[in-house]
């Protein structure tokens, strides 16, 4: 058989392959700090407990820091829902587009990639709302995704922030600030 069909043998092996590295996926610390911001070793120097014990306190202010962001979205990566994340920071950028030929193409852009069916990084919004969000494209404002990033947003925080607290790659990184202090 392998003779007749190498072409299949070689894709099947590129597939295992694929999927190897897929269930070597880590809900690790070092998965985090490898995508910091900065340099890995000066950020968390500078991230105190008290700035990482307050991402607990509600998932704003997870958002709102730096750190915390690319925590979460490290968090996101080992579950592969970053998609989430990624359409929700599209959508604050796109609010502050001031240039009304970028509106509609930036516009275009996000929905083409997280809405649209079949979106390279779809994201799990319910019918109505997509078909809303659709709607808004014919005329796009800087509230058109609103409904779709609100019901994302609140996906996240309902679902993947009390895992994301529950998470390794959190408990790891509170117990690194707090070493750096004993």
């Amino acid at each position: 058989l392998t003779p007749l069909l190498p072409h299949i043998d070689h894709r099947n092996r590129g597939m295992r392959t694929r999927l190897g590295c897929l269930s070597h996926k880590s809900d690790s610390y070092s998965d985090f700090t490898a995508i910091l911001p900065d340099k890995p070793n000066r950020a968390l120097k500078r991230l105190s407990t008290e700035e990482a014990t307050r991402w607990a306190d509600s998932f704003d202010v997870l958002l709102s820091h730096k750190y915390g962001l690319a925590a979460f979205r490290a968090f996101l990566k080992t579950e592969f829902s970053e998609e989430n994340l990624e359409f929700w920071l599209a959508c604050e950028d796109f609010k502050k587009t001031r240039s009304a030929a970028k509106l509609a193409s930036k516009a275009q852009r996000i929905f083409e990639e997280f809405i649209d069916v079949q979106a390279p990084r779809e994201v799990n919004i319910d019918f109505q709302t997509r078909e809303l969000t659709r709607r808004n494209m014919q005329e796009p404002s800087l509230s058109c995704f609103d409904q779709a990033q609100g019901k994302v947003h609140s996906l996240m925080e309902k679902d993947s922030y009390p895992r994301f607290l529950r998470s390794k790659i959190y408990t790891d990184l509170l117990s690194q600030t707090q070493r750096r202090l004993s």
